[in-house]
């Protein structure tokens, strides 16, 4: 046989491109599995990271409102309470002023009712001494009554008498001082209110002395100088001349 003759040959046989390919794809998906699952872990994690993120910020969102929030309320109740201390503290000013003007006014009708009763009284006592010096003048002499005054001394008291035997406490002044032609009331009460009043410390002759309240006195005489008066005492010593110490005299009115 020759060498170029043809002789069969065993051969392996191939596989198929089927195998090959289902091969390659079994291969492709475990790797591409892995791949995937590579891939995806990394993506969920970075999801979940972002989550969390958004979460974090929503929080701090919502933290940051909630306190916005309350610092609103805050400012809206202290910007109310400051109003109503505002409008009670003006409220309270107005009442103040209120009552300091109503006060003025009081105080105000209180100074004119002082004046006007000020000016009253002035009125009545120039009233008062106008009656007092409107009395008729002495035309007689100061000395003449005290003369008539001394011829009396001795003679007795008796109540309601006015001379010329005896006499009781004003009815003696009464006769004394129409000596100087000054007509008198004739009780020592009324007496005692005419004339001016003078100080105990100025005594002049011819001053009558009275005992008592001016206007309520129980007994009147007449100073005649050198501190003696003159005076119808009481029934036990009749008309008498005695020192002023014997019995000090309450008040004094000089007349004419």
């Amino acid at each position: 046989m020759s060498r170029n003759a043809h002789i069969p040959r065993h051969r392996k046989p191939r596989s198929s491109n089927v195998n090959k390919a289902l091969r390659a794809g079994a291969t492709g998906g475990v790797l591409g599995a892995v791949a995937l699952t590579t891939a995806i872990s990394p993506a969920s994690s970075a999801a979940e990271k972002k989550d969390e993120a958004s979460e974090t910020v929503e929080m701090a969102a919502v933290g940051s409102v909630e306190k916005s929030t309350s610092e609103a309320a805050d400012s809206l109740e202290t910007n109310a309470l400051q109003r109503q201390v505002t409008h009670a503290e003006s409220k309270a000013t107005d009442s103040a002023q209120d009552a300091a003007k109503q006060a003025e006014k009081k105080a105000q009708a209180a100074k004119r009712k002082a004046e006007a009763a000020r000016k009253e009284a002035a009125a009545t006592r120039a009233s008062r001494t106008s009656e007092r010096t409107a009395l008729p003048s002495a035309s007689g002499n100061v000395a003449g009554m005290i003369s008539f005054l001394k011829s009396q001394v001795g003679k007795p008291y008796v109540l309601g008498a006015s001379g010329p035997s005896s006499y009781d406490c004003s009815g003696l002044t009464q006769a004394a001082y129409k000596q100087l032609g000054v007509s008198l009331p004739r009780t020592s009460q009324e007496q005692s209110t005419h004339g001016t009043p003078v100080s105990m410390d100025a005594l002049q002759e011819g001053d009558m002395l009275y005992w008592g309240g001016a206007g309520s006195a129980y007994h009147v005489g007449v100073y005649v100088g050198g501190g003696k008066f003159i005076g119808a005492q009481n029934s036990s010593t009749g008309v008498v001349e005695k020192t002023l110490d014997y019995d000090p005299p309450s008040g004094a009115v000089r007349l004419g």
